[in-house]
């Protein structure tokens, strides 16, 4: 028992020597500081690695992808700062950490319009794979698997990284180390969050609760509203409006109550009006009549705006290394792609009632955000992809082995008798129509389902088409 007592009694003296060293001046609060800030200079592993290479690979590439990189840079930045905030300040508010975390939410949409603005860049797909991933960064507002996020956002940037691969797998390797570069960035974001984000961002349990370093109006807005001022304040009922006293008031009020006491008498005071002295009866006393002063009624109509005036870019059809643009070609019903290689590819974007023609073998075809568009082709080794489009028709005169039809309304697609066993891939789609030829070369007109059901079999999801019951 007495060894028992002495351990119990020690163990009490080192717990207090504990507690004075956490408070406000000891050194146990610095050493739990520095033990939170561990993260931030993990992420900076990140910054001086994998980024760092991107950003020189990027610069070496030069043109709108090294202009991309810089606003990558800046965002990096910016999520940095947010770190060390976290790492020293308890967590704020929803209402102050939506302000907090504005900054990286605006350069996130900064990094995304630049790609809207420059499609018509020959690294466009360069500047698709940053668009598309970038969304990661928001994972210091996810919770509670902000991982599993990025690695989302990351499988976005693959679909555009696999095409610059494609691309530049022959002709220059500085594209392919970018690609690995990049990509490289996620993955290891992924594991820095698994390490010291499980399940959200981590903040600091002690000092001071996070603030916003500066009340900023956003670019292009308006400072708040002053604050509504005091209430007005209550009538005085006791008097009358007309200045009289309380008395004199309560005698109108009296004999107002005492003529209405009077029942069916109470219209023998009033005057007979002749229809001469009616203005709906009598034009000339409109024009005589007097305007009556008072609030206006309240209505609802909005000031006229000007329309925004529509850009109109010139049509392009042209040849850029291995891809024939054609771009912003409006009514054209002539437009024919002749001298091809099996190399080359084809990006059509924003045609309307348009028609194209390819002759000869190519690599691949794109249509993208065209409208009433006709494509008539003879042999595609690779794929046709239909993205974003509207009521267009697509005529294959020889082989196709893939046809890829993603987020369209309306699609036609003629098949030749070399071309049956090609294989249709769909989604997020409606009108999809494939018509199938006959030995007579008549067309039998085949729709593509667009409803599914799925049934779980015990093992596995069992998905199968169904007809809508007309």
């Amino acid at each position: 028992m007495a060894e028992l007592a002495g351990l119990v009694q020690r163990l009490e003296v080192a717990v207090g020597r504990l507690e004075s060293m956490s408070g406000p001046g000891g050194s146990g609060g610095a050493s739990a500081g520095g033990a939170v800030s561990a993260y931030v200079e993990a992420f900076d592993v990140i910054a001086s690695g994998s980024l760092a290479q991107y950003l020189s690979l990027s610069q070496e590439i030069g043109g709108d992808v090294q202009k991309h990189a810089d606003m990558m840079k800046q965002a990096f930045s910016i999520q940095k700062q947010l770190l060390q905030t976290a790492s020293s300040s308890q967590k704020p508010s929803d209402a102050l950490l939506t302000t907090i975390m504005q900054p990286m939410s605006k350069m996130i949409q900064q990094v995304q319009s630049f790609r809207v603005q420059n499609r018509t860049s020959p690294l466009f797909n360069h500047l698709s794979a940053v668009s598309e991933s970038v969304p990661a960064l928001g994972w210091v507002a996810m919770a509670p698997k902000p991982g599993p996020f990025v690695k989302e956002m990351q499988d976005a940037a693959i679909f555009y990284t696999n095409r610059v691969l494609k691309d530049y797998k022959e002709k220059d390797k500085v594209h392919m180390h970018w690609v690995n570069a990049y990509l490289s960035i996620w993955t290891e974001l992924q594991n820095y969050i698994k390490q010291h984000h499980t399940t959200g961002l981590t903040w600091s349990k002690s000092g001071p609760v996070a603030s916003a370093s500066a009340p900023r109006a956003p670019a292009g807005g308006y400072a708040p509203p002053p604050p509504p001022g005091p209430p007005p304040p209550p009538m005085d009922c006791s008097s009358s409006g007309g200045g009289e006293g309380g008395d004199g008031g309560a005698d109108t009020r009296n004999a107002l109550f005492a003529s209405l006491n009077k029942g069916g008498d109470v219209t023998t005071g009033l005057k007979h009006v002749s229809d001469d002295q009616k203005t709906h009866k009598n034009p000339t006393l409109r024009g005589n009549a007097p305007v009556r002063a008072g609030p206006k009624p309240f209505t609802s109509a909005k000031p006229a705006m000007a329309p925004t005036p529509t850009r109109t870019l010139p049509p392009v059809l042209e040849l850029d290394g291995k891809k024939w643009k054609v771009e912003n070609q409006e009514g054209v019903q002539d437009l024919v792609i002749s001298d091809t290689e099996l190399k080359q590819v084809v990006y059509a974007y924003k045609c309307n009632k348009s028609t194209l023609q390819i002759k000869g073998k190519i690599n691949s075809i794109t249509l993208d955000n065209c409208k009433k568009l006709g494509l008539v082709f003879d042999d595609v080794v690779g794929i046709v992809e239909i993205i974003n489009c509207k009521d267009v028709k697509v005529q294959v005169m020889g082989k196709i082995p893939t046809i890829s039809i993603n987020k369209t309304d309306g699609c036609h697609v003629y098949l030749s008798q070399d071309s049956l066993a090609c294989e249709i891939v769909s989604a997020k789609s409606s009108e999809m129509n494939i018509l199938v030829p006959n030995k007579e070369g008549e067309f039998t007109e085949l729709p593509v389902p667009e409803q599914f059901k799925t049934v779980w079999d015990g093992k596995k999801l069992v998905t199968t088409s169904t007809e809508i019951a007309g």
